[in-house]
């Protein structure tokens, strides 16, 4: 039984870190570097849930590479 309790943590997770993952591998299709801002909005209108939007809105103002960003929100995006 701990196996199994211990196996669904991750994977509840996964989907939100897929979805952030495919979030950011579309905003930066092309883009060096994009704000805090965009991030927000685009994470907003792709209707994250509320736990990776509050993540996006902690991060400091300013313009993020990829892999910052995926490292700052717990992507896997490099």
């Amino acid at each position: 039984m701990t196996d199994t309790s211990v196996g669904d943590a991750p994977v509840g997770d996964e989907p939100d870190i897929r979805r952030l993952d495919d979030l950011l591998e579309d905003l930066y299709h092309g883009q060096e570097r994009i704000t805090q801002a965009t991030i927000y909005r685009r994470a907003v209108a792709a209707e994250l849930p509320a736990q990776l939007l509050t993540r996006i809105a902690a991060l400091p103002e300013g313009e993020y590479a990829v892999d910052e960003a995926a490292d700052l929100l717990g992507g896997s995006v490099t």
